[in-house]
């Protein structure tokens, strides 16, 4: 069993889809989490994309536009992000990638 990272990024709502984005692109996040405030969950899902040169992240675009309706509701957010620890960022190669926003 491969150990986990859990990295929590507290952003305001104005950084919070570009903050998502920059996340998804790094292309080693396993789960991300958007609570409020509160704590409380808003939005979560899963992000491990094996196929991510194949457009993989254009699956993505509802959840950017997901982030980006939470953004408007919320003064501050905290993102959660879990990795394996085991990741090297040298075998993803996501650079090229492109998160598409249906905005």
């Amino acid at each position: 069993m491969s150990k986990t990272i859990i990295e929590e990024f507290i952003v305001t709502a104005e950084n919070l889809v570009e903050r998502v984005r920059e996340l998804i692109k790094k292309g080693s996040i396993r789960r991300l989490m958007i609570k409020n405030s509160n704590g409380e969950i808003i939005i979560e899902t899963p992000l491990t994309i094996g196929a991510a040169g194949i457009g993989g992240l254009i699956i993505l675009a509802p959840f950017v536009s997901a982030v980006a309706f939470i953004a408007l509701m919320i003064s501050e957010a905290t993102i959660v992000v879990e990795r394996d620890a085991s990741y090297d960022e040298k075998e993803v190669e996501a650079d090229d990638i492109e998160v598409v926003d249906e905005n």
